[in-house]
C-alpha cells in the first residue's frame, strides 16, 4: 500500500512538468504553423509551391538561435510532418536540430528554418536516431519564388531542400554538417506514451491531435498534389 501511495504522490508531482512540456510543444506547433503561412503568403518569395507538392516530408524550426551555435550542442526545436497514402500530411513529431556549420547568409541572432525531405531515400535518414545534413543526408540550399523554374538540376535532384528567414528576408540556407535528431521526450510528453519516429510519420500510429490539427491542415493545404 505504502508502495502504491508512493506512486501516486510521484505522479503527482511529475504532471506540472509534463504539463509544462507539452505546452512548450504546442507553441512550438502555433510558430511552425504561423511561419508557414507566412512563408506562403509573401509575395514573389518563399518556397515554391511546386516544390512543397513535391515533398515527402515538410520541417518547421521556429527561432533557430545563432549565439548558441557558437558554443555548440541543441540550438533549436522543430517540427516534421509526412505525407500519407492519400497524399495529406499525418501527425507531426519533434525534433531538435544542431552542431556542425551553419551557414547564416544574414545579419540576427536567430532565424526560421523550413527543410523539405523530397524522396524515399531522405525519409529514410529522417527516422534514425540521428543524421547530419552534407553527410549521411544530401542538402542543398532550396531556391526562392513562387516557382521551381530557377531550381538547378542540383536542387530539384537532392535529397534535402533547406530555407532560412530572419529579419523579414527568405533565403535558401547552407545547413551543412547541422545534426537532426528525433526528441524523444517531446514526442512523449506530447502524445502520452513513448513512440518513435516511424511510428508517427510513417505508420501514423497515433492521431492528429486538436493542437496539431492547424499545423497539419496548413502544411496539407499547401501541399496538396493536383
Amino acid at each position: 500500500m505504502r508502495t502504491f501511495v508512493a506512486f501516486l504522490l510521484s505522479a503527482f508531482a511529475m504532471a506540472p512538468v509534463l504539463a509544462e512540456g507539452r505546452e512548450a510543444d504546442v507553441k512550438k506547433l502555433a510558430e511552425a504553423e504561423k511561419i508557414m503561412t507566412e512563408t506562403m503568403s509573401a509575395p514573389d518569395k518563399g518556397i515554391p509551391r511546386e516544390l512543397l507538392q513535391r515533398a515527402e516530408c515538410v520541417g518547421v524550426f521556429p527561432g533557430v538561435k545563432k549565439a548558441a551555435f557558437v558554443v555548440g550542442g541543441e540550438f533549436g526545436r522543430g517540427v516534421f510532418t509526412c505525407r500519407q497514402k492519400d497524399g495529406s500530411m499525418g501527425p507531426p513529431a519533434f525534433f531538435t536540430i544542431g552542431g556542425g556549420s551553419f551557414g547564416w547568409q544574414f545579419g540576427g541572432q536567430e532565424a526560421d528554418l523550413i527543410l523539405l525531405i523530397m524522396n524515399p531515400n531522405g525519409v529514410s535518414h529522417l527516422l534514425r536516431d540521428r543524421f547530419t545534413l552534407g553527410g549521411e543526408a544530401s542538402a542543398t540550399a532550396g531556391p526562392v519564388g513562387r516557382t521551381a523554374s530557377a531550381a538547378t538540376d542540383v536542387q530539384l535532384h537532392a535529397e534535402m531542400l533547406s530555407w532560412s528567414r530572419s529579419r523579414g528576408i527568405f533565403l535558401g540556407a547552407s545547413l551543412n554538417g547541422t545534426v537532426i535528431r528525433p526528441h524523444a521526450k517531446a514526442n512523449q510528453e506530447f502524445y502520452g506514451k513513448p513512440v518513435s519516429g516511424k511510428d508517427i510519420l510513417v505508420d501514423a500510429a497515433v492521431p492528429i491531435s486538436a493542437e496539431a490539427r492547424p499545423f497539419v491542415n496548413t502544411l496539407s493545404q499547401y501541399s496538396r498534389r493536383s
